[in-house]
C-alpha cells in the first residue's frame, strides 16, 4: 500500500501519519509539506523528527502549487491512496494574505486532483472545514445543508475544493471524500489556534484576546477522534455515482468559549487576564456538527470530552515547553 500525505508536518497530518504508520508497518507513506513560516517552523520540524522513527515514512519538502514537483511525486510513488491535508490554514490570515490561499488551497488542490486523474487512486480523502457553513444558523450543521455563504476567503476556498473534487469525481471517476473538520485541538496543535494562544497567555500571565465577549460556541474536536475517523474512512471510498462524499468530523457537543476558557484555567490552575474584544471579521457565532453520516458508515462517533482533551493538550504543552 502506497500513501501520499500532504501537509505531513502539520497538526493533523502529523497525528495521522503517526497512527497510520504504526498500524500499517508494511505500507509506504510519503509525506510532503512546504514548511512555511505561517507559524513556528520548529514545531513542524519536531513533528517530522518524530515521524522519522518510522521506517515506512519518508518526507519531501515541496509546495502544493509547484505543479512539476507534485506531478513528479505522483509519477514516482503511484499512490494507492492520497490523504490531502495540506493547505494554507487560518481564517483571519486570509484577510491579510489572500493570495496564499489561492496558491495553496485552489491551485494546490487542483494539482492533487490532476495527479489522481493521471495516476488513478483507490481513494482520495481531503480536508475541508466547518468554515464552509459560513452564515448558516440552523444547527447542528448537516452535510446536506446549503453552504454558499462563506464569511472568509479561507471558507470559500474550502467550499471550492469540495466542488473541484466533485467535478473530478464526476468527470474522471476519482473516488473522493471531503472531511469538514470542526475546531480540532490537542497535543502538537497549531500556535495560531485559540486553545494554544489561551494556554500560552495564561501561563505567561499576559492578556489573552477573547472576541465577542466570549459569546461564541465552538464544536471542539479532539485530534485523536479526528484521526480515528480518518483511519476508518480511508478504506471506504464512496459507493455512489459520482463517487464523492462529504462528512462532518466533529464532537457534536458545542461549548461556549467562556466555558472552554474556564475549563482551561482549571486545568492550568491559573486565572486568565482577559481582554474582551468585539467580533472579528470572518468569524461565525456558532458551530455544531451532525455526525450521523460518519457514524452510519464507520460505526464511529467522536466522543472525547472537552475536559479529557484539554488535559492531554495541557500536559503536552507543559512538557514541550518545559514548564
Amino acid at each position: 500500500m502506497r500513501v501520499l500525505l500532504t501537509g505531513a508536518a502539520g497538526f493533523i497530518g502529523y497525528h495521522f501519519a503517526n497512527a497510520f504508520c504504526a498500524a500499517n508497518p508494511t505500507a509506504t507513506v510519503v509525506g510532503i509539506d512546504n514548511l512555511n513560516a505561517y507559524y513556528d517552523v520548529t514545531l513542524k520540524h519536531k513533528r517530522l523528527e518524530l515521524l522519522g522513527a518510522f521506517s515506512n515514512f519518508s518526507f519531501e519538502k515541496m509546495a502544493l502549487e509547484d505543479t512539476s514537483a507534485i506531478t513528479a511525486v505522483f509519477q514516482r510513488l503511484k499512490p494507492d491512496y492520497v490523504v490531502h491535508l495540506g493547505a494554507q490554514a487560518g481564517v483571519r490570515y486570509s484577510l491579510e494574505n489572500p493570495q496564499a490561499y489561492i496558491d495553496s488551497n485552489i491551485t494546490g488542490t487542483l494539482n492533487i486532483l490532476e495527479g489522481c486523474r493521471h495516476h488513478p487512486v483507490k481513494h482520495l480523502i481531503y480536508a475541508s472545514s466547518s468554515s464552509v457553513y459560513g452564515l448558516n444558523t440552523e444547527r447542528p450543521f448537516v452535510e446536506t445543508q446549503k453552504a454558499d455563504s462563506p464569511t472568509s476567503l479561507y471558507g470559500a476556498t474550502k467550499k471550492a475544493n469540495e466542488g473541484m473534487a466533485h467535478s473530478y469525481s464526476h468527470l474522471f471517476g476519482i473516488p473522493a471524500t471531503g472531511l469538514r473538520f470542526f475546531t480540532v485541538y490537542g497535543a502538537w496543535g497549531r500556535p495560531d489556534m485559540v486553545f494554544f494562544k489561551f494556554t500560552k497567555g495564561i501561563l505567561e500571565g499576559t492578556p489573552i484576546e477573547v472576541y465577542n465577549n466570549g459569546q461564541m460556541i465552538r464544536d471542539f474536536t479532539f485530534v485523536g477522534d479526528v484521526v480515528e475517523s480518518m483511519l476508518r474512512l480511508l478504506p471506504k471510498p464512496p459507493q455512489t455515482t459520482p463517487s464523492h462524499a462529504i462528512y462532518n468530523i466533529g464532537n457534536s457537543q458545542p461549548v461556549l468559549l467562556l466555558d472552554y476558557l474556564e475549563k482551561l484555567q482549571t486545568a492550568l490552575n491559573k486565572k486568565a487576564v482577559i481582554n474582551f474584544l468585539p467580533m472579528q471579521a470572518g468569524d461565525v457565532l456558532a458551530t455544531q456538527a451532525d455526525t450521523a453520516g460518519l457514524e452510519a458508515l464507520t460505526g464511529y462517533k467522536p466522543h472525547t470530552s472537552i475536559e479529557d482533551g484539554i488535559k492531554v493538550f495541557v500536559d503536552w504543552y507543559k512538557s514541550y515547553y518545559t514548564i
